[in-house]
């Protein structure tokens, strides 16, 4: 069938094309087009200028080519680079608004960063020469994760790149990543997202605020233009993963499920609504959006065919980007039926965990909605899924301001939540104190209260509850006094957390200080609330070298990081159980409603070595949330070994707190601070 088209597309033909894959496909002789719309009467595939996005020539799908609820059709003669494209769909005799391919690999037409996008498919042609790039596989056991944002990372004039805010900046900071020693990168949305999205202004500069953390997809296939540094995201995001990976740090998606940026009826029809609402969306009977994601709409996420949409998207980015994992925003959103209700076994959850070719990578869920289904510790895992540990966060938090009857919370946390991950191990649980989500670290240490007013919502926006403590002043303070206690806490929260068992993960920038000025949702700033300030890492170096310094012990010592939760009983001869429980006197804990100090020593009977066969593994972590100093009497070491300070928060010099043990078993432990020492078994060299 030859069609009406002219210029450079003249002479196109139309043959039967396949119904898979879905999107366009270069073939040798044309591109295969391929989408589904069960309501639609009719389709035009729609060919619009590579430099302006003006139509060209609109060819209607032949009704012969239809496969079910395909519409499909060959374009034999259309070269890739000759056309961007689009979809338009008529149904009950009016033909809507030119779509976006759900499918699309490449979207055009973003413009400048912070311009309005005009969207458009692209069609992906090219290969990349990824090499011997192979997935870094670091035990999971071994994992410590680093939350970041591509354009927030690098974007200041501090950071010192040449691509500012890129994935190319991003690569630049790679040799930092290894120094300081973390081993995967968690990436905040980098699917491509219109920024421009938010109806809010400044309420200063009367300037329109963005959508800047791009938790609000439009393409779930295709990367972020705007992050690129030239015209090619795809390329530019492959070598990204592929430098992240040949310095043996991994890559994990933030990636947003639960709904579009399509938003309830009063946002644009840009794709899913115009080809089929009913199937992507959750409606209630009168057709109106259920919004548990807080954003407006909610995806039918168990409906086979979304289902079957989203297993395509991370297989594509598996495949195609290399990447090692995905974290899922409010997964609680994919357990729920087309009436809403959360179900037993969600059939998309399961067919994750179990399709081959996401074999091997880390699921993560943030095992929650916007709906108030808080599921964390009761996610569907299949086996599988990780989760954000929203738990660990607010009992450490809760313990490190003092509050009275965390003492048991917080040692559960500390040992990998075996309440929550019975039978699951350790490894389940992603601890975490801060993420984007609410306060940095220093903002935690600094503030009672959230200050959002900035973000055009007269500071109604933002979580209350967040369980932090200025140390004595509200916001920037010279006081000496409280800037030491924020200091301390800071520190405290990080030594705790970087000796739990779990996965940890960390906030980029905390570990030199960074403050959103107590802004607790700062998605709507493209500017220096969101943007790391790179020249605190020289400022705050000792904070940097304590946190680089953590990292290390815990690579160091195995015995913080088994797969399994530590179990409190004896062994067969005796000897001291992987886990067991310490007040101010040994064997002595004081779990009662006021008290303030936990302390937990974790042996490994059967040490590993992994290269320390020297070592006898065993490690004290102690906390003191209280106002009062104390002086704890430690258990003794075992045999032929010694108790040794690696670290003592209370204390000007940290890390050099050799003086904090008195007479080799009393552990000074001043008010609101931690301590980890570790006990030592001489080599042969050693005497």
């Amino acid at each position: 069938m030859t069609v009406t088209a002219t210029g450079r597309l003249a002479g196109l033909r139309l043959a039967p094309g396949s119904p898979t894959p879905f999107g366009a496909t270069p073939t040798a002789e044309g591109v295969n087009f391929a989408v589904a719309a069960a309501r639609a009467d009719r389709m035009w595939l729609v060919l619009m200028d590579r430099a302006d996005g003006s139509v060209l020539t609109e060819l209607e799908f032949p009704p012969e080519h239809r496969v079910g609820e395909v519409f499909t059709t060959h374009v034999l003669g259309l070269d890739p680079a000759d056309a961007d494209y689009g979809f338009r769909v008529e149904r009950a005799g009016e033909r809507g608004p030119v779509l976006l391919d759900p499918d699309a690999r490449l979207l055009a037409g973003a413009g400048e960063w912070g311009s309005r996008p005009a969207y458009r498919s692209r069609i992906a042609t090219g290969d990349f020469d990824w090499g011997d790039d192979r997935p870094p596989r670091v035990p999971t056991e071994d994992l410590v994760v680093y939350e970041l944002h591509v354009r927030g990372f690098t974007r200041s004039d501090t950071s010192g790149v040449a691509a500012p805010g890129t994935f190319a900046g991003l690569a630049e900071k790679i040799p930092y990543l290894r120094w300081l020693g973390v081993n995967c990168v968690e990436l905040m949305p980098v699917f491509e997202f219109d920024e421009t999205d938010n109806v809010h202004v400044h309420p200063e500069t009367g300037v329109p605020l963005l959508n800047t953390w791009g938790y609000s997809p439009v393409g779930v296939f295709a990367p972020k233009a705007n992050y690129a540094h030239g015209e090619r995201p795809d390329v530019e995001l492959k070598e990204l993963v592929k430098r992240l990976h040949a310095a043996g740090i991994e890559v994990v998606l933030d990636v947003v499920f639960n709904h579009t940026s399509e938003g309830d009826h009063r946002g644009p029809t840009l794709s899913l609504r115009g080809l089929d609402e009913s199937s992507y969306y959750l409606l209630d009977e009168a057709g109106r959006h259920h919004n548990f994601s807080g954003a407006g709409n909610t995806l039918n996420a168990n409906h086979p065919l979304v289902r079957d949409w989203v297993v395509r998207s991370l297989r594509h980015w598996v495949h195609e980007y290399h990447v090692d994992g995905f974290r899922f925003d409010l997964a609680s959103v994919l357990t729920r039926g087309r009436d809403g209700a959360p179900l037993a076994d969600p059939p998309l959850v399961a067919a994750l965990a179990a399709d081959p070719v996401l074999a091997g990578t880390r699921l993560i869920a943030e095992a929650w909605d916007a709906g108030g289904l808080y599921q964390v510790g009761a996610f569907p895992h299949y086996g599988r899924w990780m989760e954000w540990n929203g738990r660990y966060r607010d009992a450490l938090r809760a313990f490190l301001v003092g509050r009275e009857g965390t003492t048991g919370d917080v040692a559960t946390r500390l040992v990998g939540s075996p309440d929550l991950y019975n039978g699951r191990g350790a490894t389940a649980s992603v601890n975490f104190v801060t993420c984007h989500d609410g306060f940095t670290l220093a903002d935690w240490s600094s503030y009672d209260h959230k200050h959002n007013r900035l973000n055009g919502e007269d500071g109604r926006d933002g979580e209350n509850h967040n369980i932090s403590w200025n140390g004595g002043a509200e916001g920037p303070t010279d006081d000496p006094e409280v800037l030491a206690t924020r200091a301390r806490q800071q520190r405290n929260a990080l030594l705790l957390l970087l000796t739990s068992c779990g996965v940890p993960m960390l906030l980029a920038g905390d570990e030199f200080g960074r403050s959103q000025g107590g802004n607790n949702n700062a998605y709507p700033h493209d500017d220096p609330v969101t943007w790391l300030d790179w020249s605190l890492v020289d400022r705050n170096r000792d904070l940097v070298e304590f946190t680089r310094a953590c990292l290390r012990f815990r690579r160091e010592h195995p015995v913080l990081r088994r797969a399994e939760h530590p179990h409190g009983e004896s062994t067969p001869d005796g000897g001291y159980p992987p886990v067991s429980w310490h007040g101010e006197q040994p064997w002595q804990p004081d779990w009662s409603p006021g008290s303030h100090l936990v302390i937990a020593m974790m042996h490994d009977p059967n040490p590993r070595g992994r290269g320390l066969s020297d070592r006898l593994d065993t490690v004290v972590v102690a906390a003191n949330s209280g106002s009062e100093d104390k002086e704890v009497a430690l258990p003794q070491p075992p045999a032929d070994s010694t108790w040794r300070v690696f670290a003592n928060t209370g204390f000007a010099r940290p890390l050099d707190a050799a003086t904090t043990l008195r007479d080799g078993h009393v552990l000074r432990l001043p008010a609101r601070s931690a301590a980890v020492l570790w006990a030592h078994t001489p080599s042969n060299e050693e005497g």
